[in-house]
């Protein structure tokens, strides 16, 4: 089991509490981000992960507690142009602009690095070709963002926080409402960022396999509080994850791959299926 008091680490959080309207939803996390290692937040609906992980990105304000970059500098000394440098994070949402092209969107990632004229970035048009080729979307650079896919435009905000070049990548349910391919691809992006380039990657999750088949570290929320963290075999299990979610979730380990699958329980999950 890994420890959030672990100096090595992109991004530390301390004791964090947050809320809303005076009522705590969070509950004194710990939390570490380690580079080049991917950290999946998991848990039911409401259990804090999508505010804890704003408040690790800076979004939503601490009630308590202390966020800390790798060399254990306070994130609150920081201008919000500086946090940006070595912080990035995709949202669930956000608006797609009209008649902007791809290449362009993706340039807004470059935005804590440039003064009042472009000139002032000389790295932006490097990054931003990068970025477009790690997420596949060079193709379609010149394409308005508002005539893409679902699956493309989630790339295309991928590729926007890439040219951000950032050591912390924060993304929130970045597999939602994608089809089975592009969920995938995403997932393998989120590795390679990781692997080779040695990004410290925090991610909400849904999907629990997902979680178990993608992340080095997973931490599993409760009722806006951490309940365990660290190696998915060691937090995913039967017992903790039936308590949490309320329903019976079975827990196997392929013995030749060595990949954890859980499955939940219904009343109806012992129908033999009829080809």
């Amino acid at each position: 089991m890994s420890s959030a008091d672990d100096s090595s680490v992109g991004l530390r959080g301390v004791d964090l509490r947050l809320g809303y309207h005076g009522t705590t939803v969070v509950h004194d996390a710990a939390i570490a981000l380690r580079p080049g290692a991917v950290t999946a937040l998991v848990g039911p609906n409401g259990s804090g992960k999508s505010t804890l992980l704003r408040g690790l990105a800076r979004l939503h304000p601490l009630t308590g507690g202390e966020l800390l970059l790798g060399d254990d500098t306070p994130a609150r000394a920081l201008s919000a142009r500086e946090f940006a440098q070595r912080v990035t994070l995709l949202a669930q949402s956000r608006p797609t602009p009209s008649g902007v092209t791809v290449r362009d969107v993706v340039g807004y990632g470059r935005h804590p690095y440039r003064g009042r004229w472009r000139a002032d970035d000389p790295d932006g048009p490097g990054m931003i070709a990068r970025a477009m080729t790690v997420t596949g979307v060079t193709t379609m650079a010149d394409r308005p963002v508002d005539e893409l896919s679902g699956g493309e435009l989630q790339r295309v905000w991928l590729a926007t926080c890439l040219a951000q070049d950032t050591g912390v990548v924060l993304l929130d349910e970045p597999t939602t409402f994608l089809d089975l391919r592009y969920q995938v691809e995403i997932l393998d992006l989120m590795r390679d960022l990781a692997d080779d380039d040695g990004v410290a990657v925090g991610v909400v999750l849904h999907d629990l396999n997902q979680a178990a088949a993608v992340a080095d570290e997973v931490v599993l929320l409760h009722g806006g509080r951490v309940r365990a963290t660290g190696v998915p075999r060691d937090v995913l299990t039967e017992d903790a994850l039936t308590d949490t979610y309320g329903i019976r979730i079975e827990v196997t380990v392929d013995p030749v791959t060595g990949l954890l699958s859980t499955r939940p329980v219904g009343r109806h999950s012992s129908r033999a299926v009829v080809a």
